[in-house]
């Protein structure tokens, strides 16, 4: 028996406090403001896990074609508050792992904003750059917005029509709150996916006439990127990692590592980990450790972020970047333009 299953009566109590704030925010009680340029918002019902930093870039990188946009974020973990903008000097604890990731990617393509309040945050990109589109990242309970187009992520292995309320599962709000979504993501899906499968899911999600089910499995970059060169695909068999992770959900990572490396000793750490002097003390001892030749540190492209300033670490550190691949891109594509040119 999951002993999460205990918690189902805290769970009913979470349930009250959840479905009375959404009914505010339905009938008006508690203000939602729609702005008069484009809102895209990415996020999910559940805790972490649904492979929302890759999305979130596949959609900017749409968007960024065809309007001024702007990315726009909590800013988890950070140190600061208020609205930071990314810039080439900032740091993890300036403006978080994701945001810091998002503009290593795009740079000056994109403009990438934090600020813990969005109603704020979007004035100030208004008010301050040429923004026409704005990308809210994670803000699928942040009601105080009221989006044009919302995108909702689920994995394929936990999806939220199965899951339960915290604290007996991870849904931040009812299963009902996937009604707000013009998009529904069905995320992580295996290679081998049938059309049998994608029926049984289209079953159970009972898609409403506005909304469009979409599925998108993970495409891991043929080279681990490091800061003196990168190590190709090709060569990975011939080396054993000191693998280090700080996401919510490590396995599928974990496991397409250690099916393609020599060897894997893995380090695993809590979603989001502010890595301390002793982190890095422990981790470089764990790898001088490994009494081989041939090499490396690697972890994820968020996790890298939070680790890249380490001069300990730097020279033997390296990321592997992934990219999602829906199983009707250019639909989605037309989609999303369609909906954000109307509004």
């Amino acid at each position: 028996m999951n002993w999460r299953k205990l918690l189902f009566p805290l769970s009913g109590l979470y349930w009250i406090g959840v479905s009375f704030r959404n009914l505010a925010f339905n009938i008006g009680l508690l203000p939602s403001q729609k702005f008069k340029i484009p809102v895209v918002c990415v996020g999910n019902l559940s805790v972490g896990g649904t492979g929302k930093s890759p999305h979130v870039m596949l959609v900017a990188d749409i968007l960024k074609d065809h309007f001024e946009t702007a990315m726009l974020s909590r800013g988890y973990g950070r140190k600061t508050s208020g609205i930071e903008i990314a810039n080439y000097s900032s740091k993890v604890y300036d403006i978080g792992d994701e945001p810091l990731q998002f503009f290593n990617r795009f740079r000056n393509k994109v403009v990438v904003a934090v600020s813990e309040n969005r109603v704020n945050g979007i004035n100030h990109l208004m008010e301050m750059y040429k923004t026409n589109a704005v990308l809210m990242d994670d803000g699928f309970q942040h009601r105080q917005v009221k989006p044009g187009f919302s995108i909702l992520l689920t994995t394929y292995t936990n999806p939220y029509y199965t899951d339960y309320l915290l604290p007996a599962g991870n849904l931040r709000e009812p299963r009902s709150g996937a009604r707000r979504a013009d998009v529904i993501v069905v995320t992580k899906c295996p290679d081998k996916f049938s059309v049998k499968n994608k029926e049984e899911i289209l079953a159970r999600i009972k898609p409403k006439p506005y909304q469009k089910v979409y599925f998108s499995k993970v495409v891991y970059s043929d080279d681990a990127i490091g800061y003196r060169f990168n190590l190709h695909s090709d060569e990975w068999s011939e080396y054993e990692v000191l693998l280090i992770t700080g996401i919510a959900n490590s396995k599928p990572f974990v496991d397409y590592v250690t099916e393609r490396f020599k060897k894997v000793n893995h380090l695993e750490f809590s979603d989001h980990h502010n890595f301390s002097v002793a982190d890095v003390e422990a981790i470089d001892r764990k790898y001088e450790q490994l009494n081989v030749l041939n090499k490396i540190m690697l972890t994820t492209e968020k996790d890298y972020m939070r680790l890249k300033d380490e001069s300990a670490l730097i020279e033997n550190l390296f990321y592997l970047p992934i990219e999602v691949e829906l199983d009707d891109y250019d639909g989605f594509k037309q989609n999303l333009l369609d909906h954000v040119g109307k509004n």
